[in-house]
């Protein structure tokens, strides 16, 4: 579908997004020309329509075991879903029957099931309709024609395609119903739309023995709703000469009466001077080419020049130098930056844009980490993090490890990882946990009583609340500048209306129990941030989620304290410190004496049980 797109000059793929039930939202990697891009891929059906507003049409490939369920579920918005291709066989009638029922009463248009799809040269194409590329350029389906065409089999409408190429100016549209029993649309209701399309200027049909829907076609050519010229021919003329009902492939092929065979079909057809019938396939086209002549003598079809053919890629590496085949498949995925052109662009943003704009490295952080240009307060808050978390001086276990090892002679990146491989939930890596958990328990409704309970009643510690030195009598002044402000921006003190102000709520509760078990910094950083991904109109609720599941909170909290490892680090340097040695005064040495035990095992000494 993509290369079809491609073919026929589309700026934009026609598959916005692709639903998978069985696994999770993700990014699916398809071929756009020469270029590789992104389809977003969605477990529901609604997910996928409410981040993709202009989707009308779409296609089922469900096996027949659950196209039924997921075509209900699609109609359950008919405002949104228009049409609905089914392209699976072998569906129950049944349930056939029950989704064309409630199409009906909402509107919306069902092709198939048991279809290839249909086509819309220039324009469109569903699923595989047309066949191989290679086809599609042999029967010219890559720019609009003047003959519209429907039938119930999709391999014939393969055939169709062929034939109103080499006999006319090509096929404006094209629909194969499908050849189950009861199809979601019948012949009539394509026929009528393009009776109301200006662009199709005749129409061939394509029945087959076995149903009605030919006569529907001749009843409205009667009355007159449909005025355009038809070229008609039912398949199955041979039947006839079994000598017994016979059914052709298609559960629809079979004739129950003398009405429904082919034969009568094309008898009745014929007796109509707007539709023509020919003889036998083999001559159907003749007879198209002979009514498009007529169009064109009369002035209602005018010729066009033929357009260059499309070039379409190959894959194939001796072609790749051309231009004309795609590469290799990507072994890395890049989406925040991209450096092939004249400079660097984060984001789509060029370097010597954010530079000129004086963006400051908050706006850089939200161009690279979030693929977004935030408002100059969430850069300045971003900002602020990395400050007031660059360095708590050298007592930490961080600071510890980068200065021992600097001191060892180690170089500026060994020593720096040596510090940041201290980070975790007890030294700095609680802000993501932190951010879920108490995102979670506000988005529950959790009293912060309720949620301090639930915490205690599963033995699992509170992340974000408590310090080894600062209390509610000494409290840390970096807490205090953050919370200003956010409170001042987009976070409340109320417990039920932020993130933030819930935290200070558990904090609330945690310090009637001791003192030093208050909001430290990483819980403030944790829930201000979920506070402003929230509030700052630029994420939805499930991209916020998946920035904190991702790691961002500990990724600002690496990125802040590495400016203060690196300063100890050049410290020592500078100050030309040696080798690191603990002193012995600071070591409990604690001595366990081994008991001395026997052959048997027994502890010497030990009281022998009397026996």
């Amino acid at each position: 579908m993509l290369d079809f797109d491609g073919m026929c000059g589309r700026q934009k793929p026609s598959v916005s997004a692709v639903v998978f039930p069985f696994g999770g939202r993700q990014n699916m990697k398809v071929y756009w020309g020469v270029e590789e891009i992104f389809i977003p891929v969605y477990p529901t059906i609604r997910a996928a329509l409410d981040e993709n507003q202009d989707v009308s049409f779409m296609i089922n490939f469900a096996s027949f075991r659950s196209a039924y369920d997921s075509t209900m579920e699609a109609l359950q918005y008919p405002t949104r879903l228009r049409t609905i291709a089914i392209i699976a066989e072998g569906m129950p009638e049944r349930q056939t029957r029950e989704i064309i029922s409630m199409a009906e009463s909402k509107c919306v248009s069902i092709i198939g099931p048991a279809t290839v799809g249909g086509i819309k040269p220039g324009c469109f194409r569903i699923g595989n309709t047309g066949g191989a590329i290679e086809n599609i350029i042999m029967s010219k389906l890559y720019r609009p024609g003047s003959v519209a065409y429907v039938s119930r089999s999709g391999g014939m409408s393969n055939e169709l395609n062929n034939i109103i190429c080499r006999n006319t100016d090509g096929v404006a549209e094209g629909v194969a119903v499908g050849g189950d029993r009861y199809p979601g649309t019948r012949f009539l209701d394509h026929i009528l739309r393009y009776q109301r399309n200006p662009n199709v200027k005749m129409i061939v049909l394509l029945g087959e023995v076995g149903g009605l829907d030919e006569y529907e076609v001749l009843d409205a050519v009667k009355d007159g709703r449909v005025t355009k010229p038809i070229v008609a021919w039912c398949v199955g003329t041979c039947a006839a000469a079994f000598g017994e009902e016979m059914q052709f492939g298609h559960a629809g092929a079979q004739s129950r009466s003398d009405k429904e065979t082919a034969k009568a079909k094309n008898h009745a057809l014929g007796q109509h001077e707007l539709i023509t019938v020919p003889s036998s396939f083999d001559s159907l086209g003749e007879k198209v080419q002979a009514v498009f002549n007529k169009l064109v003598q009369q002035g209602v079809i005018k010729r066009f020049p033929e357009p260059e053919v499309p070039t379409v890629p190959k894959d194939f590496k001796t072609l790749q130098k051309l231009g004309v085949v795609r590469p290799q498949p990507a072994n890395m995925v890049c989406s925040i930056s991209d450096d092939r052109g004249d400079e660097v662009t984060y984001s789509g943003m060029k370097l010597s844009s954010v530079m000129e704009m004086d963006k400051g490295i908050g706006s850089v952080l939200s161009l690279l980490w979030f693929k977004r240009n935030l408002p100059r307060e969430c850069c300045k808050f971003l900002e602020m993090i990395l400050m007031v978390c660059a360095d708590h001086g050298p007592a930490v276990s961080g600071a510890h490890n980068a200065i021992v090892c600097s001191r060892a002679g180690k170089d500026v990146v060994d020593s720096l990882c040596s510090g940041l491989l201290t980070i975790g939930p007890r030294f700095g890596g609680a802000l993501d946990a932190a951010a879920k958990s108490f995102s979670k328990a506000f988005d529950q409704g959790l009293a912060p009583r309720e949620y301090v309970a639930d915490m205690k009643k599963k033995n699992e510690l509170i992340m974000g609340i408590g310090h080894r030195i600062k209390s509610k009598h000494n409290p840390d002044k970096r807490v205090e500048i953050l919370k200003e402000y956010a409170m001042n921006h987009w976070s409340s003190a109320d417990a039920d209306k932020s993130v933030l102000g819930y935290a200070l709520g558990v904090e609330d509760v945690t310090i009637t129990k001791k003192a030093n078990l208050i909001l430290n910094v990483d819980g403030c950083i944790a829930a201000a941030f979920v506070d402003m991904l929230r509030g700052c109109g630029a994420f939805s609720r499930e991209e916020t989620e998946q920035l904190v599941d991702a790691g961002c909170l500990n990724g600002l909290f690496v990125l802040s304290r590495s400016i203060g490892l690196i300063g100890h680090v050049l410290d020592q340097k500078k100050n030309n410190q040696g080798l690191y040695r603990h002193p012995f005064s600071d070591i409990a040495y604690i001595e366990d004496r081994p008991e001395n035990v026997d052959g048997r095992g027994r502890a010497s000494g030990s009281m022998t049980p009397n026996v």
